[in-house]
């Protein structure tokens, strides 16, 4: 398969070819996903709940960012590979978070990062890509924001708040994003945002009008049990055949059917 790049993706927009997406944060997911023809892998901070168990993304730390990205590093050879960058580590100051940035590429070899926000974060994203590291935005539901916002709602719902993402938005792109994911918001937002924008969106509960979509891997398989949002669709039910398995290693463990004499030296 064709390495994926940055203008790659961009070609995939101009030729209205839709872009799939899809998380990951070890070697045994990221080998998967790339083999099976994923367009953009994620190292998101979302690692922080649905691998490490926090309730928010916002303990995720640089160092511990770094730890997945290299392990899924390892299995990613076709896929545009993209590192969210962790809560603080780009909103303290532009030195600091061209630094990080420059962690991602100079340690792990990622494709791109990916930070949230809009016009605070323009000067950022503009000095990261002029030293030539590729930044993917994040508009709409911002996790890192979450304590700011007070829950997981939709977001841009009235006509200001639907005028200022659009305002980001093309902000983000003028500071030189080549992508950006569009989350929670209405589907009509995000189809405008998307027609109004050179570089392609990238949504999650965002609707059909994205020119791609990515959603958590442990949400669309079925693993990750603690919530499904309304924008997940899930492919598999893995959680509950899992356990099945696990339930049913352990009883033959128990009364000795386990191992059998064709699983014995």
């Amino acid at each position: 398969m064709k390495k994926i790049t940055v203008p790659y993706i961009q070609t995939m927009k101009d030729n209205g070819e839709k872009i799939s997406a899809l998380t990951a944060y070890e070697f045994l997911f990221a080998t998967l996903l790339d083999q099976a023809g994923l367009d953009i892998i994620l190292v998101g901070d979302s690692g922080s709940m649905v691998f490490n168990g926090n309730e928010t993304t916002l303990p995720l730390t640089m160092d511990e960012a770094i730890y997945h990205c290299k392990a899924v590093r390892r299995g990613v050879s076709h896929a545009l590979f993209v590192a969210d960058m962790p809560f603080l580590s780009y909103q303290v100051n532009t030195d600091q978070a061209m630094l990080n940035a420059g962690r991602f590429f100079k340690e792990v070899q990622v494709d791109a990062v990916k930070l949230e926000g809009g016009e605070p974060v323009l000067e950022t994203v503009h000095k990261i890509v002029q030293a030539g590291m590729p930044v993917m935005g994040h508009l709409g539901l911002t996790p890192q924001s979450i304590r700011q916002f007070g829950g997981y709602g939709v977001r841009a719902k009235n006509a200001d708040a639907a005028e200022q993402l659009i305002k980001d938005a093309i902000g983000l792109e003028q500071a030189g994003a080549f992508a950006m994911v569009l989350e929670k918001i209405p589907a009509a937002l995000a189809k405008e945002v998307s027609e109004k924008l050179t570089i392609p969106t990238i949504g999650i509960g965002a609707g059909a009008g994205c020119d791609g979509q990515i959603l958590v891997t442990q949400d669309m398989l079925g693993l990750f049990e603690e919530f499904k949002p309304k924008f997940v669709r899930q492919y598999m039910d893995l959680a509950v055949d899992v356990k099945k398995a696990l339930q049913q290693y352990s009883q033959d463990v128990k009364d000795g059917s386990f191992p059998n004499a064709d699983e014995s030296y």
